[in-house]
């Protein structure tokens, strides 16, 4: 399978939204909710976890979407592109949809959460699967463990 180049740069479909990260994913995760069923068209959404020092816009501004809640979903205003979400009270990571990365072929979600709402037919190649979200003590072994794969 191909790697990750660094940095690496992409955006939105139409291209008005630029972006570029230069940090590595702490996680790859893939999330089956029917929230990021309905946001993303598709059986769930893909996520690649980069940290926030490492995630830039190049161009462009992207818009908030989706609920309008506390965790702030962002999309490109022309098209309509999901791009990237900052989840509530964790300013540290990006979670940005990796299909936005000009170069994707690397990325393989790690991890898959709230199986308890997937389609029965989608599957996903995810190492750890959960019903809900991992819980907080979780987190760190996980990222622990992805970086291990990624050497």
């Amino acid at each position: 399978m191909p790697t990750l180049t660094l940095p690496a740069e992409g955006g939105c479909r139409c291209g008005r939204v630029r972006l570029k990260i230069s940090a590595k994913p702490l996680l790859t995760m893939a999330c089956h909710c029917t929230g990021c069923q309905s946001m993303s068209s598709s059986a769930y959404s893909l996520s690649a976890a980069i940290p926030a020092e490492g995630f830039e816009i190049t161009k462009g501004e992207p818009v908030v979407g989706g609920l309008h809640g506390a965790s702030k979903h962002y999309f490109c205003g022309y098209c309509m592109t999901w791009m990237f979400t900052r989840p509530e009270g964790i300013d540290w990571f990006v979670n940005l949809r990796p299909t936005m990365l000009d170069d994707h072929a690397w990325f393989a979600p790690f991890i898959e959460t709230w199986t308890s709402e997937k389609l029965p037919w989608a599957a996903t190649s995810a190492v750890h699967s959960y019903e809900a979200l991992p819980s907080f003590e979780e987190y760190e072994p996980l990222v622990a463990e992805y970086a291990g794969t990624q050497a």
